[in-house]
């Protein structure tokens, strides 16, 4: 079995990336990291949520 290349969830390129990173302590993820599919993002005073169409959703609770 191969193994899975992880995307960053930030800019969507191969890897993870320290500015990204520490971008992502303060927003909530742009692109699945699975697949790179640009996620459906939706920010409430409560928090975020962001959905993948093939793996799901993400919330920050």
């Amino acid at each position: 079995m191969e193994p899975m290349e992880t995307y960053c969830e930030h800019c969507g390129e191969a890897g993870l990336h320290a500015a990204c990173r520490e971008a992502l302590r303060l927003e909530p993820p742009r692109f699945c990291a699975r697949c790179r599919r640009r996620m459906v993002v939706q920010v409430t005073p409560r928090g975020w949520t962001a959905r993948c169409a093939e793996h799901g959703t993400l919330t920050s609770a």
